[in-house]
Parts: C-alpha cells; sequence; structure tokens
C-alpha cells in the first residue's frame, strides 16, 4: 500500500541541548522501518522529475522502489550507478533545491524525504559489505587527479571503473578535501568520508598525500615525465576572503577555513588535541552561508556564547534551512540586518614588545536595511543612518566565501583563469592546456559538494573521449 502521508518521517536527532555541547553526528538517520515508510511516499512518476534536479543524475525512483520492498542492497547497486559518495551526498546536499524541490509529492505537502533515504541506504551497505579488491581490465592509460575532495573522488571514480590507472595528488595529510577539513563531524562524520575513500581504493585508485601540485611537482612534470596522458585539476576553493575592514590583522579573528580546519582535521576540540584554538567567550561570526552555520556551531559547541552578523534579513539567509534551524535550535544567536565595520581590539601590557596587533575586543556594527534588488535578485542592504554600536565579543569568524589558490595556474604553462582567479574550462571540463581539464570550485568558486561531484563526472566522460580519440588517431 502506498503511503499518502503529507509529512515526511521526522529524522531522529540528538536533542538540542545535548548536541550542542558534543561534536557527535546531530541527525541519527532512519529505521529500517522508517525508510521503507518513507520510500512507499514515492509515486514513482513516470517522467521522473527528480532526477532532472541531480546533478549526478541519480536514478531516485528505482532505489527508492527497492527500498520500499526492503531490498537495501539492490537500492545500493542503484545509486551507486551515479554516485561515488552516496552516504556524503545524503548527509550534505541541498536537496530541497535540486531532487527533493522536484518532487511531486511537493506541491501537496512534504517531498520525499529522497537525501534521508539515500543516507539510509548507503549507511546500511557500509555497516554490511566487505571491500573486494577490483577485478576491472586495466586499459593501459594513466590520468593524474589533483585534490581529493568530491570532484576529484568522483572524477577518479568514473575513471577507475572505465579501467584507467588513476592517481589522486592530495596537498594535505589526509583525503577528502572539504569534506575532511571544511565540514564538521556533527554534520558529517569522517568515519563516514573514509569509508567511501577505502572503497574507491578497492577500486584501484590510488591516493598520494603530502604532495603540492605546484611546489612537489608540477603539471608539466606529471604530463612530460611522469607519463600522464591527462590531468583533471579538481582543487577547490580554500582561500577565504576577508571584508578588508580595520582590525582584521588581530589575535582572535579567523578566516572560517582556518577555524573549521583545525576544528575538523586537527581535531583541536579535543583536549588531547597539538592543535590550539581560541576558547573564545563570545564569537562573532561574519556571513550566512552554510560555511558560517558551520562555523557557529562549532564555536558553540567549544562553550562560546555566538552571534550570526548578516547583512541580510532571516529570509535572505543563503544557507539551507535545516542547518538555520539547527543553529537556532542550539543557541547561536541571529544579528541580521547588522554590517561589520571595524574590528576593535586592546593591548596587553605583558604581551611581548613584537606583538603589534593586540587583541579581539569587540567588533563595531552598523545597522542596515533592505533597499531595491541589486544584480543578484536580492535585495541590496542599506546603511542606517547613525545606527553604530558595538558587539562584545573577543573572536572574529570570517565566513564571507573562497576563491581558488593562485599556485595552479601560476606553475602551469597555457591555463588560462579568470580574474578573480577560477579556471576558465568549458562545459565539459576541458581548458585552454592541452590534456588538462578542471571542475568543481577551483572553475566557479565556492558552491555545493553534489555540484562540485557533477562536473567531475562530466570532465570523466571528456577524459575518456580524449584519451580514446588520441588512441584511435594513431591507428
Amino acid at each position: 500500500m502506498p503511503n499518502m502521508s503529507l509529512k515526511k518521517n521526522e529524522m531522529p536527532t540528538q536533542a538540542p541541548n545535548v548536541r550542542n555541547k558534543n561534536f557527535y553526528e546531530v541527525a541519527l538517520g532512519y529505521t529500517p522501518e522508517q525508510a521503507i515508510d518513507e520510500a512507499k511516499r514515492c509515486l514513482n512518476c513516470k517522467n521522473k522529475p527528480c532526477v532532472s534536479g541531480c546533478p549526478v543524475k541519480v536514478h531516485i525512483p528505482d532505489f527508492i522502489a527497492k527500498v520500499a520492498e526492503g531490498k537495501f542492497d539492490e537500492a545500493y547497486d542503484i545509486i551507486s550507478l551515479s554516485s561515488s559518495l552516496p552516504a556524503v551526498c545524503g548527509r550534505v546536499c541541498p536537496q530541497e533545491h535540486q531532487c527533493e524541490g522536484k518532487c511531486v509529492r511537493g506541491i501537496k505537502g512534504e517531498s520525499v524525504a529522497i537525501g534521508r533515504l539515500e543516507r539510509f541506504v548507503a549507511d546500511y551497505h557500509n555497516a554490511n559489505c566487505k571491500l573486494w579488491p577490483s577485478d576491472i581490465a586495466n586499459n593501459g592509460h594513466r590520468v593524474a587527479v589533483i585534490g581529493s575532495g568530491p570532484a576529484g573522488l568522483t572524477c577518479a571514480s568514473d575513471l577507475v571503473r572505465k579501467g584507467y590507472k588513476v592517481t589522486v595528488f592530495e596537498a594535505l595529510h589526509t583525503a577528502g578535501g572539504v569534506l575532511v577539513y571544511g565540514i564538521p563531524e556533527f554534520r558529517l562524520p569522517k568515519a563516514i568520508v573514509e569509508m567511501e575513500i577505502k572503497g574507491l581504493k578497492a577500486l584501484g585508485v590510488e591516493i598520494e598525500t603530502n604532495t603540492v601540485i605546484g611546489k612537489t611537482v608540477s603539471i608539466d612534470e606529471l604530463m612530460d615525465e611522469q607519463g600522464y596522458e591527462a590531468v583533471f585539476i579538481g582543487t577547490g576553493a580554500g582561500l577565504p576572503k576577508f571584508m578588508k575592514i580595520p582590525g582584521e590583522n588581530l589575535k582572535g579573528v579567523y578566516s572560517a577555513n582556518e577555524f573549521l580546519t583545525r576544528i575538523n582535521l586537527m581535531k583541536a576540540y579535543l583536549e588531547t588535541s597539538d592543535t590550539p584554538i581560541q576558547k573564545a567567550k563570545r564569537v562573532a561570526v561574519v556571513g550566512g552561508g552554510n560555511v558560517a552555520m558551520d562555523a557557529a556551531r562549532c564555536a558553540k559547541r567549544l562553550g562560546a556564547e555566538v552571534y550570526i552578523v548578516y547583512r541580510r534579513g532571516m529570509d535572505e539567509l543563503p544557507a539551507r534551512k535545516e542547518e538555520v534551524e539547527h543553529a537556532e535550535e542550539e543557541g547561536v544567536i541571529f544579528k541580521t540586518l547588522t554590517n561589520p565595520v571595524e574590528i576593535l581590539g586592546y593591548h596587553n601590557p605583558n604581551d611581548k614588545k613584537d606583538d603589534l596587533n593586540g587583541t579581539v575586543n569587540g567588533i563595531k556594527c552598523i545597522e542596515m536595511e533592505l533597499g531595491e534588488p541589486d544584480a543578484s535578485g536580492r535585495r541590496k542592504p542599506i546603511e542606517k543612518p547613525n545606527s553604530e554600536f558595538v558587539l562584545d565579543v573577543d573572536c572574529v569568524i570570517m565566513a564571507l566565501g573562497t576563491s581558488p589558490n593562485p599556485l595552479i595556474k601560476d606553475t602551469t604553462e597555457g591555463l588560462e583563469t579568470q580574474k578573480w582567479g577560477g579556471i576558465i574550462a568549458d562545459e565539459n571540463g576541458k581548458t585552454s592546456r592541452k590534456g588538462v581539464f578542471a571542475g568543481g570550485d577551483a572553475v566557479t568558486g565556492a558552491a555545493t559538494v553534489i555540484l562540485a561531484m557533477g562536473a567531475g563526472k562530466t570532465a570523466a566522460a571528456a577524459i575518456d573521449e580524449y584519451i580514446k580519440s588520441k588512441e584511435n588517431s594513431k591507428k
């Protein structure tokens, strides 16, 4: 019998006043019974609008039909035809704007909980499967992938399944890119990422960490000396942006990138960690996206009173609705229609003489109001006259977005880039440099995990076509 309930099955979660003091995962996942009940809400539409909303084109109604029958392994097999990171996507994809946003059940009621079902299927598989070495025949061609984030891992996965020998080069000591350094443990447990990467290694993907392309080895050397026939650049966008206001050099001012890397990758919240993190009393996080929510919720778990400072209103927050709701439940305070103009500091007479910058002692803000829409379509924030005030904080985290690191473009001949640093690539990921492809945040600037995965998948198909065309031309 189909389930015609207008509401999704609720996702079990930790209680807000419990989870805001720990880094364990907030959402606890469906039980098999809940998953089957939710899957029965799917109408298995003939034209499958949900699939059109998925950047990697997962066969959504097909896998959900298997869940409804209790055939969870078969459901996983269907998902894995399109997605190499289902346990990740089920947790961090903005489904409400993609697959679920096109679900017919959402017209009168709530959409089918596609993301929660994908997460359930992937978790069930990971808990019950065994990893076996791949028996895919090697086709004799080699491809290098730079960056082990979602774009790079997806590209590597698709290529190794086609028989390519693929090596992923990662600058950090741990593979996963933004999945390990950017997204907090309470949203995406690192054991989940590790399990997904183990699956790729079992397929034959090789991963070399602590390798900075452009420093350790160049793209030219990979292709001319080491024999890689094509290169995919999936280095993401890890260069933080700042407001360029007075006081940004004070002690206690972090980029969200640094703050989250210390928390997520280096486990600075643990007493046993060798990586320091400021245990602030009052924190201002400047920005309104998902990264801002992540930083704010981490700071809250470290014991601080936390403010989100955002120049537009609550309705204009770019973060996922679920992340905003979780932050509010956990006690994060939203100071919307507020814009910082200066970070204030003081100098401790006991500090060293060469410590010239001082320490954060507040953030001066001005109130805003919304005017006419700007070029992005959002109403433009305008300063209110004589509305300055000081927010009493001892730490400021700038979560204003990121841009690509210039190292790759500065060390690679013939690679054209945008003025802001993004690599120029066509719709298939092809760059101006022969045999070099790129995708994800390195091309678009900061975006979502699933869009990066879609770019990696597209580039893998283009690389396959490129190498085959070269091979055919020799015949």
